[in-house]
């Protein structure tokens, strides 16, 4: 807990120290800016824009020794096939200025309508994902209100449209980009798969089940899709003739693009950032770049039937560094996660295996991941290769480890249209050594390789 206060007390120290010593900012690969604000000099009332990614995957696992099925060897959000085509994302924005213009004043707004963890089973074929408006009156402190993306892993914060893969991380997905479990205890009145009221857990489910149609997505409300609701004070300064400094402190209810605040308590943000330009601008300008992040807050959760809500510390933090300068980018970022371990789309109370091994609720994690690209030089080819793993509910019973090689490749048609190709290697087990780890691996054996193909166009 020391360590934890310090590293908060030492970013805070240091990005009320570079708020108050610089000033003016510019546009270069900075994320904040990027998303946060518009160009002074190329400012519209409305500047209406998009995109969608299309693709296909298959994943080659296979089933226990019963013939039951987990969610890792299957694909989401739908979790009952193990290939098909999707509609990965598809959203439509509009962002500018206000009118008469004023360059101190802009708005973003965006909404989804692919088929993924943000409108899968919602209840709505559209979930809006972005909405705010950032004054930026006050020098150093511009001023960003609404639904956004909060500052934390580079993973998350970065545009998805121009992301180099067609999935994330292990630890992104699963230690940073969140489920939101019901307020209240899972039932298992009409579950058509194997279901335990003492502990939530849900499945595995056969062949047939599946077929028949039932849902392992037992969390009722959307991903937070690395996004929350509040107030952030942020912006970036040139420190000298190359290198830019930002920063970003933000205050959010802590719960993901829903307007609810069910704890009655909030999060905090801090990002910190230094990038050598190299030049260019845009999600692809070129630098090298240091980040460090952290976030705190606490969520509800009835781990049993008869247990209650009890309130549990959610804290995560990060830091990384990126490096772009074609024909060359690397990317390496590592991430602590403590409370709230998420468990599988079928453990909404967050336990692995059952009550008496511990839960994800009190637990703690890390992961980290390495990549890098390759612009063939004159040919609109890329090469990509990613090593990622993620480790959950450290030094407990049911500890278990995730990691994959993803091997992809793009075809850039144009700046805006691209086709990508991934070929994800993956090892998950739980690896503790003792005897809880029996049953986790009967189900996690054979959990195989992936493939997929993705066409995004931007707009």
């Amino acid at each position: 807990m020391g360590d934890k206060k310090q590293f908060k007390r030492a970013l805070i120290s240091t990005v009320c120290t570079l708020a108050f010593a610089a000033a003016g900012t510019t546009h270069a690969a900075n994320w904040l800016m990027l998303q946060g604000t518009e160009p002074t000099d190329a400012a519209s009332r409305a500047e209406v824009w998009g995109f969608i990614q299309a693709s296909y995957q298959k994943d080659y696992s296979k089933p226990n020794a019963t013939g039951g099925y987990v969610p890792p060897k299957l694909l989401g959000p739908n979790l009952d096939a193990q290939d098909g085509f999707n509609i990965d994302r598809a959203r439509v924005g509009v962002r500018g200025t206000g009118f008469p213009l004023d360059s101190r004043i802009n708005y973003f707004l965006l909404l989804e309508m692919g088929n993924n963890g943000i409108t899968y089973d919602g209840n709505a074929f559209a979930k809006l994902t972005d909405a705010s408006v950032t004054l930026s009156y006050i020098p150093g402190a511009r001023v960003r209100v609404g639904l956004f993306k909060y500052p934390g892993s580079e993973e998350g914060l970065q545009a998805i449209h121009v992301f180099d893969y067609i999935n994330f991380t292990e630890g992104g997905n699963l230690l940073l980009n969140e489920r939101f479990p019901s307020k209240h205890f899972v039932n298992c009145t009409g579950v058509t798969a194997p279901c335990n009221a003492s502990t939530g857990n849900v499945g595995p489910y056969t062949e047939a089940q599946l077929q028949g149609g039932a849902s392992l997505n037992t969390f009722q409300g959307p991903v937070g899709a690395f996004r929350d609701v509040g107030i952030q004070v942020f912006d970036a300064f040139d420190v000298s003739n190359d290198w830019e400094v930002s920063y970003a402190a933000m205050v959010g209810n802590g719960n993901g693009i829903e307007f609810d605040n069910s704890d009655g308590k909030y999060d905090t943000y801090l990002y910190l950032s230094g990038e050598k330009k190299f030049g260019g601008k845009g999600p692809k300008a070129e630098g090298l770049k240091f980040f460090a992040w952290g976030q705190w807050g606490t969520r509800l959760l009835a781990t049993t039937a008869t247990s209650g809500l009890q309130s549990y510390d959610r804290n995560r933090a990060g830091l990384g560094t990126k490096y772009l300068q074609k024909p060359f980018r690397a990317t390496a970022e590592y991430i602590t996660a403590d409370g709230m371990i998420f468990e599988g789309p079928d453990k909404p109370n967050f336990y692995f295996t059952s009550v008496p091994n511990l839960n994800g609720a009190d637990a703690k994690g890390h992961s980290w991941y390495v990549e890098g690209g390759w612009y063939i030089p004159n040919t609109k080819f890329e090469l990509d290769t990613r090593y990622d793993t993620a480790i959950f509910n450290e030094d407990r019973v049911d500890q278990h480890t995730f990691s994959k090689w993803t091997l992809g490749a793009q075809y850039h048609f144009n700046p805006k249209t691209r086709v990508t190709l991934n070929y994800e290697i993956r090892n998950f087990e739980c690896d503790s050594g003792l005897a809880q780890c029996v049953g986790p691996n009967t189900n996690l054996d054979g959990v195989g390789n992936k493939i997929g193909l993705q066409l995004t166009a931007i707009f």
